[in-house]
């Protein structure tokens, strides 16, 4: 009985070394050993072993990329205005052994860090620097963090700000500036709109008078053609047809009428061969008013004066 009862507690003995003995690291984790309260090694991921009772492991270290938000800041300006920041920080544990004995508590040390860097890097900009310069804090406050974080173990891959919050009289009167901004801008397209309308409005009536023009002046062209051909035509036809004199004052008797309706017909030019055809025929007038029948049948001509009258004898001379 007695060699079963120290064989349980041998069993028992041997399990627990073993259980202590044996150390199994996940991916992307480190283990620090401590033997006899010193740093002995550290653990890689994988299976490890270490001396019961001798070795004491600390806690797992995350190798991974982790990120840190810190809450909002105040900050002051080059030009004295307060406003609140957001940062963002990457960072990455690259040797276990620092980030375990060179600082007590990573993220509070990186916090203050960056805030004691961001407000002397804002203490150097104005507003409107702060508000456009983005990427040239966040490069210089990786710089600096990376560079004071290096001998803990860790690397700053990243400073990001979140949030620039300037004060509330501030944004009330940057809406302002921008929203007049914007109106001027909005004047102004609108009057480059009303000018360009303008423009082609006045490009189009003066193609539209050119075009009117044109066209009025290829009709007259056109009708001046047609007049030509006409009297082209008559004077071939008069001559073709051999008329007399009395036949061209008819037709220009007819004639006058149209003449007369022109509103630009102040003088009137009466061919000089016209006198004698309206003589001839104001005597054919006279003689049918005067002789009658009668002096037609006697075949004696019967002669008037200008308006159809009977010619007046000359009275002899007296003694």
């Amino acid at each position: 009985m007695t060699g079963v009862i120290v064989a349980v507690v041998v069993a028992a003995v041997l399990l627990i070394f073993l259980a202590r003995a044996v150390r199994i690291v996940p991916q992307a984790r480190a283990m620090v050993v401590e033997r006899l309260g010193r740093y002995h090694r550290t653990l890689t991921p994988g299976l490890a072993v270490v001396v019961p009772f001798v070795d004491r492991v600390r806690d797992r270290i995350d190798l991974r990329e982790q990120v840190v938000s810190f809450p909002p800041q105040p900050v002051i300006t080059e030009d004295n205005l307060v406003v609140g920041i957001d940062t963002v920080i990457y960072f990455q544990v690259t040797d276990p052994r620092a980030a375990t004995y060179e600082i007590a508590n990573v993220i509070r040390a990186i916090e203050q860090l960056t805030v004691t860097t961001l407000r002397n890097v804002i203490g150097g900009l104005n507003l409107e620097a702060t508000l456009t310069s983005r990427d040239q804090i966040n490069g210089q406050l990786r710089g600096v963090l990376d560079e004071a974080t290096g001998k803990w173990g860790i690397r700053v891959n990243r400073v990001e700000l979140k949030a620039i919050d300037p004060p509330r009289s501030i944004q009330d009167s940057m809406e302002k500036q921008m929203r007049a901004e914007r109106d001027r801008r909005a004047a102004i397209l609108t009057a480059e709109g009303v000018k360009q309308s303008e423009i082609l409005r006045a490009e189009g009536a003066k193609q539209a008078a050119i075009l009117r023009a044109e066209g009025e002046r290829e009709a007259q062209i056109l009708t001046a053609e047609g007049e030509a051909k006409a009297i082209g035509t008559v004077f071939r036809a008069i001559h073709e047809g051999d008329a007399d004199q009395k036949l061209l004052a008819y037709q220009y008797l007819q004639t006058l009428p149209q003449i007369a309706q022109g509103q630009a017909s102040k003088l009137w030019i009466v061919p000089s061969e016209l006198t004698g055809v309206l003589g001839g025929l104001g005597g054919l007038g006279g003689l049918l008013g005067a002789g009658g029948p009668a002096a037609a049948q006697d075949g004696t001509p019967a002669r008037g004066g200008p308006n159809g009258a009977a010619p007046q004898q000359p009275h002899p001379a007296s003694d």
